[in-house]
């Protein structure tokens, strides 16, 4: 007698978590000295629909992968956007590709933005360094369904003028009517004429409704303790602010153990956490 195997069609079409799809390098740009942009297109698939904060896990074949924020638009999910900050092999290796290199995406994986929720509030979001680029499909998102929110405001932040990310991107924000756009910088050179100190000091030039906001914070996470902190002697209720906790991920499902964060996992509980459940944690010394 022969046994037929039925496969639900949404399995079979949903590759496994830890097998890599093909994924072309359709253009490089170099952000900073040590930071690129990749924009790719897909090779095994029809594209990749994925939320503003979640990430994707990067495959450099022969070398190994390492988790990286997408910084894309939501909308465009047949164009997967990373910017990556060279600081170890993979890192290296992914900002060394060219156009044409084929390269390993597992995902997109974890939590993301609560847009949908924010809407009818007052938005903050608040940047330090690298930190734009997780927060940057959130911006898209609130700028393409900008009706749907109150005042929203970008308050960025990086150590010099020659760090900061998507300055053209940035200008052009700043260039409208309906948004709010603050950049500081930590050390200022010849040239400069903005602001300077850190994000935080943006603050009191935002204008929002403390009891009616939500904000998005993403940094080094001193950057988003003080940031969370700033903001709630502002009036913003802790369960109103949400950080990304990008640390330690390594398999992405929970599996390994790495980014284990007392009770929760970051790579699948987050990274996109409100301030209110891990305040405690970030005050627990090397955990």
């Amino acid at each position: 007698m022969t046994e037929t195997l039925l496969v639900r069609p949404e399995t079979a079409l949903t590759p496994a978590p830890m097998t890599p799809t093909r994924w072309r390098v359709l253009r490089r740009r170099r952000e900073t000295h040590d930071t690129c942009t990749l924009e790719l297109e897909p090779l095994d698939t029809d594209g990749m629909a994925f939320r503003p904060g979640q990430f994707n896990m990067l495959y450099v074949f022969g070398i190994g992968e390492v988790p990286i924020s997408i910084s894309g638009d939501p909308a465009q999910p047949d164009r997967l956007v990373h910017t990556i900050r060279a600081v170890g092999p993979v890192s290296t290796a992914l900002c060394a590709r060219k156009a044409g290199d084929v390269i390993g995406v597992r995902g997109p994986f974890g939590s993301a933005w609560p847009v949908e929720a924010a809407e009818g509030y007052d938005v903050v979001v608040m940047a330090g360094g690298i930190g734009l680029a997780p927060l940057r499909p959130a911006i898209y998102h609130l700028l393409q369904h900008r009706g749907h929110y109150g005042n929203l405001v970008l308050l960025y932040g990086a150590r010099t003028p020659r760090d900061l990310l998507y300055v053209r991107e940035l200008e052009r924000w700043r260039g409208r009517f309906d948004v709010q756009v603050e950049v500081t910088v930590d050390h200022a050179g010849a040239g400069w004429f903005g602001h300077v100190g850190v994000v935080t000091t943006l603050l009191p030039r935002a204008h929002f409704d403390p009891e009616e906001t939500v904000a998005f914070v993403c940094g080094p996470e001193i950057m988003m303790r003080f940031a969370a902190k700033a903001l709630m002697e502002r009036g913003v209720a802790p369960e109103r602010i949400y950080l990304s906790m990008e640390r330690n991920m390594k398999c992405a499902i929970g599996l390994c153990g790495h980014c284990q964060f007392g009770p929760v996992f970051v790579c699948k509980d987050g990274p996109v956490f409100d301030f209110a459940r891990v305040a405690r944690l970030l005050t627990i010394r090397e955990l």
